[in-house]
């Protein structure tokens, strides 16, 4: 692409004032100098358009430079507003210096180390070799002084890191004998484990397929390259078995999370061929369908103190699969509370039977996006709501039960948000916003869900925001951008499985791989008892070394 000219800066002011001069042909040495640049800043700008691929915040930025956004106003009101002092929070709500975000920094001996080096404990997955002393044992006489006796200490720690294929092979050489007399061969015995495939092997299979997202070709071609090759369709295959050994899991989690006390749920589009061959079809045919779309829905739900993430792929949205998985729900329990956005997708017919939240963050970024354009407006409403996302970070930091969070967000954050809502109504009573503009439907968008969006002001542990389910739905995401589709809804459905077993398995720390190799291993009395079998309990089942 070309250079950028030399930057031109002219007011409006400024450049009316050119105008006049060229048109009464008084230019000075200066003006044509700036015509000059003006020339060349429009060849470059047609080039740009007509040549290359540019955005238009990379344009944006080409042409004004980064930027800076204008510094909030004092007292958090809109500049230039008449109305802006009216958002103040009413007598009495805490001054900023109360804050406790505004506290000073830990002393040197309460500050978190940042050396950057890991300990031995940080290695909980390393195999544990004992390396004795060769010469020396306890209870021998000391070789320096020969006075004392040396007894044990604990033992000094060291970590190598090695580095392996995803998939590494042993070649077993069975040594084979024949008798010279009857013919009879007698070979040496395999070591113990059947099969070619070890149930670790499938379970690294799983977790680089649906955990890092590496596509089954991409693995094929990188086992090749260090000379253990492994077939995409065999690796297929492999993962479909640790998925039968876990489907009773899977549906278990379904069970255990239609109890849960908080729902976040959201979509992501998913590509699946043979419903997208459906779809060509239908077009062909004329054919009529119920739905047409494809969606993975991501559901993390909060029973007690787990987190289960649930992962469900096909042409049902998330409305549908909430109401799956409140099906399930026993009769008699506390409505649950269910976290999502705004869209039409995430909503129910019935939605009396929960306490519906909407998404702030969701609210906050439709200003973010108008910062440039109505920068007064946009960044009172973003300061406002900064100050109750740092409220809620004080009660996270603090880990403060649901009454004492209620209670604080009440006190801190409900005066400003009162103060917020009757701004932004102000503003339309005042016929300072056109409702129709983009600005007034960012005002609409609020207003028209402010009980959703503030039930944490009224509700015990309602979530400020759906993040939780927006960083669960990245999984998913990782899987789309390297491997692009499934080939059909079983596919989907091996997907929806595995991904969901590892997700809970980050949410509980446990260690996925040796999950999925215990599943495989005791897979009848997985089926047995599949309640048994969670990431968080399994261990308790397992037979004894």
């Amino acid at each position: 692409m070309k250079a950028l000219p030399d930057e031109v800066k002219l007011s409006r002011e400024e450049g009316q004032a050119l105008i006049e001069r060229l048109q009464a042909n008084a230019l000075t040495s200066e003006d044509r100098g700036l015509l000059v640049k003006l020339i060349q800043l429009y060849f470059w700008f047609t080039f740009a358009l007509r040549e290359t691929k540019i955005s238009l915040s990379r344009l944006k930025r080409a042409l004004f430079g980064e930027g800076r956004r204008p510094p909030p106003p004092a007292g958090g009101a809109a500049a230039g507003s008449a109305a802006a002092d009216d958002a103040t929070p009413a007598t009495g709500s805490p001054a900023p210096t109360e804050d406790p975000t505004d506290a000073p920094p830990p002393a040197p001996s309460e500050r978190r180390r940042g050396h950057g080096r890991r300990g031995a404990d940080g290695y909980p997955g390393a195999e544990r070799v004992i390396c004795r002393h060769e010469t020396l044992a306890a209870g021998q006489s000391c070789p320096a002084c020969g006075r004392g006796t040396l007894y044990p200490l604990p033992a000094g720690v060291e970590i190598r890191i090695d580095g392996h294929a995803l998939l590494s092979a042993v070649r077993h050489e069975l040594e084979r004998l024949r008798c010279s007399a009857c013919g009879e061969v007698f070979t040496a015995p395999a070591p113990a484990g059947a099969g070619k495939y070890s149930a670790r092997a499938k379970a690294v299979i799983a977790l680089g397929r649906y955990y890092l997202g590496l596509p089954f070709y991409r693995i094929e071609q990188y086992q090749a390259l260090v000379g253990v090759p492994v077939a995409d369709a065999t690796q297929w295959e492999l993962a479909e078995q640790v998925a039968d050994s876990a489907w009773p899991v899977f549906e278990s989690l379904w069970d255990l999370a239609a109890q849960g006390e908080v729902i976040f749920q959201d979509d992501t589009h998913v590509r699946i061929l043979a419903l997208m061959a459906e779809n060509r079809r239908a077009d062909a045919t004329g054919e009529t369908l119920e739905r047409r779309g494809m969606f993975t829905t991501g559901l993390v739900v909060r029973v007690e103190k787990r987190v289960i993430c649930l992962y469900q792929s096909g042409r049902a949205h998330a409305g549908d699969n909430l109401a799956a998985l409140l099906a399930r729900r026993e009769s008699g329990l506390e409505k649950p509370i269910v976290m999502s956005d705004a869209l039409a997708a995430n909503q129910r017919d019935d939605d009396d039977t929960l306490i519906r939240c909407h998404c702030l963050a969701h609210g906050r970024r439709q200003f973010a996006n108008l910062d440039e354009v109505f920068p007064a407006e946009a960044q009172h409403v973003i300061a406002v709501l900064n100050r109750v996302f740092e409220h809620e970070a004080v009660t996270r930091d603090r880990a403060m039960p649901a009454t004492e969070r209620l209670t604080y967000h009440q006190t801190r954050s409900g005066p400003l948000l009162e103060g917020l809502r009757d701004w932004l109504e102000r503003q339309f009573q005042d016929r300072r916003v056109e409702p129709n503009s983009s600005l007034g439907k960012a005002f609409t968008y609020l207003l028209a869900r402010w009980e959703t969006l503030t039930q944490f002001l009224r509700v015990e542990g309602a979530p400020l925001d759906s993040n939780a389910v927006e960083r669960a739905l990245k999984l998913i995401i990782r899987q789309r951008k390297n491997s692009l589709f499934y080939a059909s809804t079983h596919g989907a459905r091996v997907a929806s499985i595995l991904t969901s077993l590892i997700a809970t398995c980050v949410q509980a720390g446990v260690n996925a791989l040796e999950y999925l190799v215990a599943l495989q291993v005791h897979r009848s009395a997985v089926f047995r008892q599949p309640a048994a079998w969670l990431p968080w309990s399994y261990q308790a089942n397992l037979a004894p070394a």
